[in-house]
């Protein structure tokens, strides 16, 4: 019997994916998470004006969503300043990094990313058959220099970046992200992604130019907005790339309830502003909780905070099953030196009780 009649290229890509979901683990290991703090998500929630906004949506869930979801581009470009014909909506950055790739990347195309950086993207690259290089990251922060410095050797089609960052929670101010725009070589597209931008108040940002041809932008309401279950999130970019999303994008991808979940996520800033106040709390329990136990935490601008474990990935992998072991769910780094580090998702009080309670017998065992 002839097997599956995949492309040359898939059938030489790995069995892999790029995360294992909490859910996937517990059936692993038939036990139940009860501290689910390692996945970035929001234990704090969404907004109650957006659980009724999607529960209301759910009625007319027999209807296909707009496929331009124009009621959330139109209060997002009032909020960005941005024009509807610059903002592009999609299943989470996740699916916008997908559609970009598949839009841009070609078999063979160089493209320039940072070692250990947010695996979803180079996932992507492999994907569509793109030729991916790495630099490395330079003092737990990526590095614009060396990434655009990469990005002219090669000739990149894209150039990727998280600010704030994913890993390690480390951020670059705006001046060095609007540098770093400002020396994208020709033929270049900069891909920034800002998934964790309503995290902080620090400035990260430069100041957004919508048609700059160099760079495209990407948000998310998973974060900060707790709505990483709805799967909706958006691009900023010139509106000639915009446009062409539409040649390749799943037009129903972003259902009636996300978009209606997310417009009202967009209008609620006082539960946005209590959010970000309860992340900065969790990142300062979790300094703590490492303090405690003779630990570094990385200052973080995201809703998770890196522990350095001060050894090597092997013995941070130990600490990470121990602490499945107990329920709590963690994860790391995948690339050394990265991978010293825990990666602990930011959590209310009962979450931060547990991991304080279980860490230090993790330790001890694992030293």
């Amino acid at each position: 019997m002839p097997g599956p009649r995949l492309t040359s290229l898939a059938a030489s890509l790995p069995a892999t994916v790029p995360f294992v979901g909490p859910e996937q683990h517990e059936r692993d290991r038939d036990m139940t998470i009860r501290a689910r703090i390692g996945a970035n998500e929001s234990v704090f929630g969404p907004a109650p004006s957006a659980v009724a906004a999607m529960a209301q949506a759910a009625g007319e869930a027999w209807k296909y969503p707009d496929a331009q979801s124009f009621d959330l581009r139109r209060a997002l470009a009032a909020r960005t300043g941005a024009g509807m014909k610059n903002i592009v909506v999609g299943s989470g950055i996740d699916g916008l990094l997908g559609s970009l790739v598949r839009l841009t990347v070609a078999p063979g195309d160089p493209v320039v990313t940072s070692a250990g950086a947010y695996p979803t993207f180079a996932y992507h690259v492999a994907g569509h058959g793109g030729a991916l290089h790495a630099v490395p990251y330079r003092g737990d922060h990526e590095d614009p220099e060396a990434l655009i410095a990469k990005g002219k050797e090669v000739g990149a089609k894209l150039i990727y970046i998280s600010n704030p960052d994913n890993p390690m929670g480390s951020w670059h101010d705006s001046a060095r992200v609007r540098s770093m725009i400002e020396a994208v070589p020709d033929g270049s597209l900069l891909v920034l992604d800002e998934a964790y931008l309503e995290c902080t108040d620090r400035d990260v940002a430069p100041p957004l130019v919508p048609d700059d041809p160099r760079v495209i932008r990407m948000r998310t309401f998973s974060k900060a907005y707790g709505l990483a279950g709805a799967r909706v999130a958006y691009a900023i970019g010139h509106a000639d790339l915009i446009a062409a999303f539409d040649k390749i994008r799943d037009h129903f991808g972003v259902s009636r309830m996300a978009q209606a979940g997310a417009l009202a996520a967009l209008e609620d800033r006082a539960y946005l502003a209590e959010v970000k106040e309860n992340i900065e709390t969790s990142r300062q329990r979790i300094a703590a909780i490492a303090a405690d136990n003779g630990l570094a935490a990385l200052p973080s601008a995201a809703n998770f905070v890196a522990i350095d474990l001060g050894g090597d990935g092997a013995r941070t992998r130990r600490a990470v099953e121990a602490l499945m072991a107990r329920g709590v769910f963690v994860r790391m780094p995948g690339v050394a030196p990265l991978d010293r580090c825990l990666r602990v998702s930011c959590g209310g009080p009962e979450e931060m009780d547990l991991f304080a309670a279980t860490l230090p017998e993790v330790l001890a065992e694992t030293v």
